[in-house]
């Protein structure tokens, strides 16, 4: 192990985006634990603060600006100040421009050399073309989330070409782990005490497709399968285009794999699609959507929804809100569309005042409220397991869960106000839902439950 023998060795970490960054946050974290410098919850100690920025939206780099202009105001005279990340990537400028007292900064595939950042006496950088940066077992990582619950990252880039997004330009393109890897990084986090281990990529489907690997997304989740251990496993971004017979008859074969999709749609009027470069139309979503909820029947579907990309009409807005009325999803995330001037949706005709794109948003949003209170209503009168997380933000006489439908982060959580038989957290529990608000559930907890293997299914045994 490297030793530090600096006095100055307190650093303070900023995350922001994605799953994905935060993996990648977790490695230099761990990094420069294994060095010997110590972590501080409170910038103004730190010696150096760290931020791994997003870039991908303009919203995203402004919060980026942000952070980092309040971290100079509150640092400590002599502390460093360090960026890294997709931000560094693309726009390195832009930071210079702001903050030209930036100590180091590193590309989003130069995360590992954030020891040489710390260490240099001197202003520096390493922005390198490696765009698609994984991390391998050899190289240390700190989990920052919960113990109960962790993010394992698939693959980096992506191999699509979205008319709006800018990701292949900043990540690169597709670079899978092999399935090797993969099961040993599983196994480690299974290791750590992680209950829940959530899969992460650009697109999960692309798994493998880098080495002409067909179907190799399915055969990985039967090899984790054959892990003779208990676990929760999710999957995240997992495209339309990519869902396909035998990936459900995986999914539904063992209920280790939660039955919660998060499966970005971004549109449903065919023009609008085409348009996107999608590779899916109105028919064949709908016809996905049809099939995993007669496979797989208390599947839970996430998705994302685009407004006011360039030539959207009000007839074809209007689809999208017929559709999130008519369809059944469980937790949708609206987004506006952002004009990224290297996006090919940038030079399209037809550009969507942000004005007009506010109103749709707005009137998105309220549709897809109310359709998810109608289908959080249904769930009233039900048993589940779930994890009990912790004490609720607003006040200790409530706790908080969440059950294999809920994503951490990203979608509610079960508001536990009977909570007597709670005796830790992190750990699973059987709750009978009595109500809900607009998105979150409220249930009470009936008592802790064990798990005995029957064959690939898991049998509930209260105590």
């Amino acid at each position: 192990m490297i030793r530090n023998l600096d006095t100055k060795n307190k650093f303070h970490f900023t995350s922001l985006g994605c799953a994905r960054n935060l993996v990648d946050s977790e490695v230099m974290i761990g990094i420069l634990l294994k060095a010997g410098y110590e972590i501080t919850p409170d910038p103004t100690e730190a010696d150096y603060l760290v931020v791994n920025t997003c870039g991908f939206l303009e919203s995203s780099r402004q919060e980026g600006l942000t952070t980092i202009g309040e971290l100079f105001e509150i640092k400590k005279e002599d502390a460093k100040v360090i960026v890294a990340g997709c931000m560094v990537q693309k726009h390195s400028s832009l930071l210079k421009e702001h903050f030209p007292q930036i100590h180091y900064m590193l590309g989003s595939g130069d995360v590992e050399k954030i020891l040489d950042a710390v260490t240099s006496g001197a202003q520096g950088e390493k922005v390198t073309s490696a765009r698609s940066y994984l991390e391998w077992g050899q190289i240390p990582r700190t989990l920052s989330t919960p113990k109960h619950y962790a993010y394992l990252k698939i693959a980096e880039g992506c191999k699509k070409r979205c008319a709006f997004c800018i990701i292949p330009t900043i990540k690169g393109p597709l670079k899978s782990k092999t399935t090797e890897q993969v099961l040993k990084e599983f196994n480690a986090l299974l290791s750590q005490g992680v209950f829940e281990v959530i899969l992460i990529a650009q697109d999960l489907g692309d798994f493998g497709r880098d080495r002409k690997e067909k179907g190799a997304l399915a055969q990985l989740l039967r090899e984790i399968l054959k892990i003779k251990k208990d676990f929760w496993l999710r999957l995240l971004y997992l495209y339309p285009d990519e869902i396909n017979d035998d990936l459900i008859d995986v999914i539904k074969s063992d209920s280790r794999i939660c039955p919660y999709l998060d499966m970005p749609i971004q549109h449903i009027n065919n023009e609008m699609l085409k348009a996107m470069h999608r590779t899916t139309s109105k028919e064949e979503i709908l016809s996905i959507l049809a099939k995993l909820r007669k496979e797989v029947p208390d599947v839970v579907v996430r998705t994302s929804l685009m407004v006011g990309f360039p030539g959207e009409t009000d007839e074809q807005f209007e689809e999208l809100v017929d559709f999130v009325k008519k369809v059944p999803l469980d937790n949708v995330g609206i987004f506006k569309f952002s004009l990224e001037k290297e996006a090919y949706a940038a030079k399209l005709p037809n550009q969507i005042s942000e004005d007009v794109k506010q109103a749709r948003f707005e009137k998105l949003a309220a549709v897809q409220k109310r359709a998810v209170r109608k289908r959080n209503k249904l769930m009233i009168g039900r048993k589940l397991k779930a994890i009990v997380e912790g004490f609720h933000p607003e006040s200790e006489m409530l706790l908080r869960a969440r059950y294999s439908g809920q994503c951490p982060e990203i979608d509610g959580q079960i508001i536990i106000n009977d909570g007597r038989k709670v005796t830790g957290f992190g750990s699973l529990y059987e709750v009978e839902i009595t109500d809900c608000t607009d998105y979150d559930l409220i249930g009470k907890v009936l008592g802790p439950i064990k798990i005995k293997r029957e064959g690939q299914k898991l049998a509930l045994i209260s105590n």
